[in-house]
This record gives C-alpha cells, structure tokens and sequence, in this order.
C-alpha cells in the first residue's frame, strides 16, 4: 500500500526519535533514514495537510515490513481518490476566491492610476505613460524586438526582470501577451515606457505559476533597444 508515498512524493522509511542528536545517527542507513524523515516531513507540512501522525508512522512501518494493514489496497485507492477530488475542488474554489478578489483590485488600481497626469489609455484598455521618448521606428506586430524590462503585481511585487538577469530580451510582438503586443507597437526605438495591463491584455482567468494569480493586473516598465525585423 502506497498512499504515504503517493502524499509525499517519495519513499518513506522506519521513524527515528525526533530527539535523537547527530551523533546519535552512526552509520549511513541511520543517517539516510532520518534525512528520508526530515524531507518527508517537510513535503507534508509543505502541503497543509491535517494529518493522524501516529496513524501515518503505524501505517509506515506496517507497509514497510509487509505486514497487515488496517485498510485493503482498495480500500487505499478509494481514499486517494476521494482525497485527489477533494482536494481539486478547494483549489478551485480558491483559484475563483483570488479571481474575484484580483479582478476587483485591478479594476480600482486602473481607475485611479487612469486619473495619473500623462497616463493615456487605449481602446482595448490598456494604459500607458511615455516615461522616455524615443525617436526611432516603430515595430509591427510581426517584428522581433529587443527589450529591457520589469514586472511587477500591482501592489509592487516583482515577477519578472531583464535588467536583474543582466541582459535584455528578445522575441516576436505576435506571441507574448495582447498587451506586449498593442503597447510596445506604440513606442519607438529608444523608448521607455510604463504599461498597466488588464487582465484581459495579460493571463487572464489563467494566470501563470507563481506570483501572478487569476484575473492580475499587470504593471511592466519597458525599454524598447531595437527593433529586429521579421
């Protein structure tokens, strides 16, 4: 039976005293052991689950020596799919929690930054401030372009940043987000601007892994370097 495994994401082994002390763990399978435990418990933590210790380490070691358990590897796989249903079900009522809550906070942040002195906003609703103008070409939407830039939540959060990883980035304006692909049309070469992107414009009800949640407005300060062709 498999369902510590399946929780953790790896193999579990016999438990040592939590008490013991480093020179208490003598040869390598001791030593490997308790790291086993220390990462084990820490995926478990990491994951938020209420869990029956005692219950965890008797089915552990019952698994683990081969003897009988309290539930048939059935009646196992029932309880990790009841579990898996479970468990999707919180996260999306969760995923529609922060929905809401980021569309309506994006929503305010738009409205008063929209009142900001040189901030203009497009049909489609994004907003833009020329920070620095630029006196070259404008891209098309099929051009590549090279860009310095950062990326951060509306409450100031980093995400994303050209200038941290020391070098600028380049791609194609027709596969990045609509609002990349409107804004930086709107600049020339040598340009920097201040975009405030809608979540429409941006991942939408998606979002991405990491900070950028469902419905986020995005904010990027965009350097437009040069302009590459098709």
């Amino acid at each position: 039976m498999n369902i510590v495994r399946f929780l953790a994401g790896g193999l579990l082994t016999a438990a040592i005293a939590t008490t013991a002390l480093a020179d208490d763990l003598e040869t390598p399978e001791e030593r490997l052991s308790y790291t086993i435990g220390m990462d084990i418990g820490s995926s478990l933590a990491d994951q938020g689950l209420e869990l029956d210790l005692d219950l965890l380490i008797e089915a552990l070691r019952a698994s683990y020596l081969g003897e009988e358990t309290l539930l048939t590897e059935e009646q196992a796989l029932a309880e990790r799919d009841a579990f898996m249903q479970r468990r999707q079900q919180q996260l999306e009522e969760q995923r529609q929690e922060d929905a809401a809550r980021n569309l309506e906070a994006g929503q305010a942040f738009l409205a008063q930054n929209r009142e900001r002195e040189g901030v203009v906003e497009t049909e489609s609703g994004l907003q833009y401030r020329v920070i620095e103008e630029g006196d070259g070409a404008s891209p098309a939407e099929t051009d590549r372009v090279t860009v310095h830039y950062k990326g951060t939540l509306i409450d100031g959060t980093p995400f994303d940043s050209s200038y941290d990883r020391g070098e600028p980035a380049t791609f194609a304006l027709n596969q990045v987000i609509p609002g990349w692909t409107e804004g930086v049309q709107l600049m020339k070469e040598g340009a920097k601007y201040e975009f405030v992107i809608p979540a429409d414009l941006a991942y939408g009800e998606q979002g991405r892994p990491g900070p950028i949640g469902p419905n986020s407005t995005l904010v990027f300060e965009v350097e437009l370097l040069e302009i590459n062709g098709e």
